[in-house]
């Protein structure tokens, strides 16, 4: 079996990578900007008129739109294709995080391709091209900013889909650490546990591993720990916030995948997604309510993969029983989440889903009978409603 690495995305990072807007979108070729955020916390910064003076420098013409919400909208998404084709626009800026980034690509998607958008994320159909993206980033997290990935919230039916192909890749992100210190306590912690999640997931999968990808995801599980703790003591410490930045855009761009047999089991964040459009929580805490659980229902199948992780991210010392090990390995990670401020159950995610939502939830999670979840150990419908239930 082979792997490849695609990542195109011209990355900035240090002091002042958003001052570079104006250059990257001349590279390009850019006439008309769709400038896509979130909140007024962009516009009251001063981060708006930075971005929008370089393009007045450089001729280049723009509209705004914001309103962006953790878990984008599919509304929004409609708004903003609907917007660009009106404009005539032929690029669009991400300026936020992860949710911002996604909106984009799906927008980019829409306005590149005829029909409806969210027919890319249910799966009926592929996207042929997008629009260029490009990306100021103010939160790491997800890593959307060098991902293939976009993930988009349909608000009828509470569904929550994924689209992942190469035409989503940005064309440059912007990473400057300073833009993140004003990022509250609770979404630093959901984004470090969505990062550290992001190469877990890789991590684990039954195929064969290449050593120096293992080394790799370790090491920068281990980065994540540390300077989760320290942003979260110090918001203002720059190399935290730097070295969170750049493990966002590493944890997801492909690269702790490469030699492996299998891409990874993402069991997790498939079944967070379902959480999530049903009720709306933070993507990060998501997955921690559900992880240990999920790691206690799967270990068995092999636990020394755990243990391997255990022992060079927590420095679980090894017992000669690979289960022990595992076993002591997950309950570090959990100690962990909980030591930032992160859920390990759904009652502390502040839910309890019914019997009859625990239906739902793993109904959804199986597109209604359609696939499976899982690589390190297959899930089939009735195994995620245990998850789901023994997580409560």
């Amino acid at each position: 079996m082979t792997s490849s690495l695609y990542t195109p995305t011209r990355v900035t990072l240090g002091r002042g990578a958003e001052d570079a807007l104006g250059d990257e979108l001349r590279k390009d070729g850019a006439k008309k900007v769709l400038i896509h955020y979130g909140s007024d916390r962009i516009i009251d910064s001063g981060l708006m008129k930075r971005a929008t003076d370089q393009l007045d420098r450089e001729g280049i013409g723009y509209v705004l739109l914001g309103g962006v919400k953790p878990n984008p909208r599919l509304s929004l998404v409609r708004e903003g294709i609907e917007l660009g084709r009106k404009e005539s626009i032929d690029y669009i800026v991400a300026i936020g995080g992860g949710s911002a980034i996604d909106s984009a690509k799906a927008i980019a998607y829409g306005l590149y391709n005829d029909g409806d958008v969210w027919d890319f994320y249910t799966g009926d159909r592929v996207p042929e091209g997008a629009l260029p993206v490009g990306v100021i980033l103010t939160l790491a997290a997800t890593g959307s900013e060098m991902s293939n990935s976009s993930v988009i919230s349909n608000e009828d039916g509470g569904l929550k889909r994924g689209c992942n192909t190469d035409y989503g890749r940005p064309k440059f992100a912007l990473l400057d650490p300073e833009l993140t210190f004003s990022v509250p306590p609770y979404q630093t912690s959901c984004g470090t546990a969505d990062m550290m999640m992001h190469t877990i997931e890789r991590f684990f999968h039954s195929g064969a591993s290449l050593d120096l990808t293992d080394d790799l995801s370790i090491a920068l599980i281990r980065n994540i720990t540390v300077n989760g703790e320290k942003a979260l003591q110090n918001p203002n410490c720059y190399e935290a916030r730097k070295n969170l930045m750049w493990a966002s855009s590493l944890a997801h761009n492909g690269l702790t995948q490469m030699g492996n047999e299998q891409r990874g089991d993402w069991a997790c964040h498939q079944m967070e997604h379902e959480l999530s459009g049903m009720f709306d929580v933070a993507h990060g805490a998501g997955l921690t309510a559900i992880w240990g659980t999920w790691a206690r229902y799967v270990y068995l199948d092999y636990p020394e993969r755990f243990a391997k992780l255990g022992a060079g991210v927590f420095g679980i010392k090894r017992t000669g029983s690979p289960e022990n090990d595992a076993a002591a390995s997950i309950k570090a990670f959990e100690d962990y989440f909980r030591k930032i401020h992160m859920p390990v159950s759904l009652r502390e995610l502040g839910i309890n889903p019914s019997d009859k939502q625990l239906d739902e939830l793993a109904d959804k999670a199986v597109f209604f009978g359609k696939r499976t979840l899982g690589a390190f150990k297959v899930l089939q419908r009735d195994d995620i409603r245990e998850i789901y239930r023994l997580a409560r």
